[in-house]
């Protein structure tokens, strides 16, 4: 027996934080292109997922060759965080401070990477992701 769940499609959105807004977007040949903004990163996942399926149910009433499984809604979409989103994230428990001593990547060079100036390479993005982890397992063994 097939389980179609594991068969759905998924969708990989990555978010980055440009100008004041997080930002995602997403196109490909099934689904076109989708993009959204907003505040806070809960309601743009909330505008995404919405304007996708809003997307997907005016390809259907146009009459566009729609994949059963994308009319039916039988997918996943499956977030990351660009280092401009998880570090403006991170500002709402955190600061950029203790970012940077945990990191050892100085707060100038952390803020060209919260404003999209710069790209960090893979190594710094892991460096930034295990300082994170760090901090976060610091408040979990308060008890």
């Amino acid at each position: 027996m097939i389980d179609w769940k594991i068969m759905e499609k998924t969708f990989k959105v990555e978010i980055t934080w440009e100008d004041k807004n997080y930002c995602c977007g997403y196109a490909d040949s099934e689904l076109g292109v989708i993009g959204c903004t907003d505040k806070t990163l809960d309601g743009l996942k909330h505008r995404f997922e919405e304007s996708m399926r809003l997307h997907i149910k005016g390809m259907v009433e146009d009459g566009d060759n729609v994949p059963t499984w994308l009319a039916n809604g039988e997918y996943k979409i499956e977030y990351s965080l660009a280092v401009s989103a998880l570090l403006k994230q991170a500002e709402r428990f955190t600061t950029m401070a203790v970012v940077s001593r945990i990191t050892g990547i100085n707060q100038k060079q952390l803020s060209h990477y919260i404003n999209s100036v710069k790209k960090p390479r893979e190594a710094q993005r892991e460096r930034i992701v295990a300082g994170l982890h760090e901090i976060g397992e610091y408040f979990l063994a308060v008890h």
